[in-house]
């Protein structure tokens, strides 16, 4: 597809998508956000990607939400269609059967915000400010922060977050359990992809399992939920990949895993 606001890359089974909007602050639009999820398509498609990395052109923003020009003269069906967009495209991350690190490099407001919450895991630069901003311009948020949000922070901090429209800082955010890791501006690429290449380097069927169980544990009765466990497990232990570290730790070597 023609790209006009995104990058990707992929190098090493890490595939990089780069919201390439750096003088609007990274801000997602719908054509944005229908590039990246033709990305993600791509990455989970692809056999030789084990990880999806996702972040923002620049050194000022992640994304800093959504850009408002699209909301100019909005109709209620309208206002719909463009919450279901973005809706669909953090669904379309959590859903993802591969892992997928935010590398949050400044400002991750609104939509931005929901975008990485989406997300597996989020790795943040210390110069990096979150929050839910829309309150402010008389909107809510559209992307998933009223469900995801509570389920990081609670539900007190989440109102206080969105009724208010304060951002907070990387620490902070690390500290409500919104990141996790924070590190120097100029380690960020490096330390994601240190984590990225050891990602890359587990086994894919039991990643994949993982995370499906892990997303709906919130959602599912405990005891419908270790079923489903134990039937993952009885399906990740007839793995080639299992028979693969089970060699490799006796004979006292570095797995090689295949996805198989």
């Amino acid at each position: 597809m023609e790209s006009r606001n995104t990058l990707y890359e992929k190098s090493e089974k890490i595939a990089t998508i780069t919201i390439n909007r750096p003088k609007a602050l990274n801000a997602l639009n719908a054509e944005t956000a229908k590039e990246i999820m033709a990305r993600l398509e791509d990455a989970k498609n692809d056999e030789n990607i084990r990880v999806i990395v996702i972040t923002g052109a620049g050194d000022r923003a992640f994304s800093a939400g959504a850009d408002l020009k699209m909301m100019k003269d909005v109709t209620p069906v309208k206002g719909v269609e463009l919450s279901r967009l973005g809706q669909q495209l953090c669904d379309q991350i959590e859903a993802l059967g591969k892992p997928v690190i935010a590398a949050i490099n400044g400002y991750a407001f609104g939509g931005g915000l929901e975008l990485a919450m989406a997300c597996d895991l989020r790795i943040a630069s210390e110069n990096a400010q979150l929050g839910q901003p829309e309150i402010n311009v008389g909107l809510i948020p559209g992307w998933g922060g009223t469900q995801r949000l509570p389920r990081f922070v609670g539900k007190a901090i989440a109102k206080e977050m969105i009724f208010t429209g304060k951002r907070i800082d990387a620490k902070t955010a690390e500290r409500l359990g919104l990141l996790n890791a924070v590190v120097p501006a100029d380690q960020l690429k490096s330390k994601v992809k240190e984590f990225a290449l050891e990602l890359a380097g587990k086994p894919p069927i039991a990643i994949k399992l993982s995370k499906a169980l892990i997303n709906n544990s919130t959602e599912t009765h405990p005891d419908v939920g270790m079923w489903q466990e134990a039937e993952a497990f009885g399906i990740v232990a007839s793995t080639e990949d299992f028979k693969e570290g089970v060699s490799a730790f006796l004979e006292k070597r570095k797995p090689q895993f295949k996805g198989k």
